[in-house]
């Protein structure tokens, strides 16, 4: 597989802002203005969608306004990244009408987590083009605790270089968007390794229940010696470790699930009911990860702060006696 990398951001370029989930609309006019500055001190020019603001029944748009968005920001010579507005629940439906050709002939940068993982994935697949796990638009609204944000963007959008990812002092799990003043952190205890090892693979991966809406579609990437990076959301919350459970079978059981070499598993909102010894539980009762590393409680997820990384990047793991190192390579 030869894998498309889009080039890196440089000051003076412009990122365009589209709602393939949800509406921008959700996002209130001051966070929208927060963010805008910010990437804009950044150096970089910040554009919108034409249809990102229709808000409909879901809090979404329709089919053919989201489509038009994300062709109009690949088809856009001056676009060169990519950035979603927020997640939500319904990027699936667009796989089927995306024009992959138009994608892989005009490669770029297209950025955000959650339910966007069905949609990086998809490109992916049918594209072979390097997409990103990441920040929403909204996301860089957050006027509080989002220096590791941007230096895990910058790190993997504006550099060459491998990177390895450091551990954030603290994390929070509050609604920010609806107070920027009364922010809750809590002190970050790092990732732990339920399984030891060294392993080197592709990664891919992301929202757990999101990545499973792929299964037996086109859409679904079949890497091997690949790292999976997996999180979860806190919707289904006292069933949530039941759910995680079953969710992450489901993908085990998958056909090309044996080319695993690795399993990094994102920080769980407080308001789930798993904790260490579950998660041990689980992990430990799935013979396909008996034998390959595997972290949790890593920095990524629908907590804050995260890194970026990429789908189809490069990624070294080393789990060893409490020493847990992970290395990144984005091109």
């Amino acid at each position: 597989m030869k894998i498309i990398i889009p080039e890196k951001l440089k000051k003076g370029d412009e990122i365009r802002i589209i709602a393939p989930s949800r509406s921008l609309s959700l996002i209130s006019k001051e966070v929208k203005q927060v963010a805008i500055n910010r990437l804009e001190k950044m150096g970089y020019k910040v554009t919108f969608g034409k249809n990102c603001e229709e808000n409909d029944t879901f809090a979404s748009s329709s089919i053919q306004s989201r489509i038009k968005d994300i062709h109009d920001a690949f088809g856009d010579k001056n676009v060169k990244a990519i950035l979603t507005a927020i997640g939500g629940f319904n990027s699936n439906q667009l796989l089927k009408r995306i024009d992959y050709n138009l994608i892989k002939n005009n490669p770029k940068i297209i950025c955000g987590f959650s339910d966007i993982t069905a949609l990086n994935n998809a490109i992916f697949k049918k594209t072979n083009l390097m997409t990103y796990i990441g920040p929403h638009f909204s996301t860089f609204g957050m006027e509080k605790g989002f220096d590791y944000i941007l230096e895990y963007f910058n790190k993997c959008f504006t550099s060459d270089s491998p990177y390895k990812i450091d551990f954030s002092s603290e994390w929070s799990d509050d609604a920010w968007y609806l107070n920027q003043n009364d922010r809750k952190f809590i002190k970050n205890n790092g990732p732990v390794a339920i399984n030891d090892g060294v392993a080197e693979g592709i990664s891919f991966g992301g929202n757990l229940c999101t990545l499973n809406l792929l299964q037996g579609t086109e859409f679904m990437p079949d890497i091997d010696n690949f790292i999976l990076f997996i999180e979860d959301d806190n919707l289904v919350g006292d069933f949530f470790s039941v759910e995680f459970d079953r969710n992450l079978q489901s993908l085990i059981d998958q056909p090309w699930f044996k080319q695993i070499k690795g399993l990094v598993i994102g920080r769980f909102q407080k308001e789930t009911d798993i904790n260490l010894d579950k998660l041990k539980h689980i992990i430990r009762t799935k013979q396909a990860l008996s034998n390959i590393p595997v972290i949790v409680n890593m920095d990524f997820g629908h907590t804050t702060p995260m890194f970026t990384f990429s789908i189809g990047g490069q990624v070294k793991i080393l789990a060893n006696n409490n020493k847990i190192v992970l290395e990144i390579k984005s091109h």
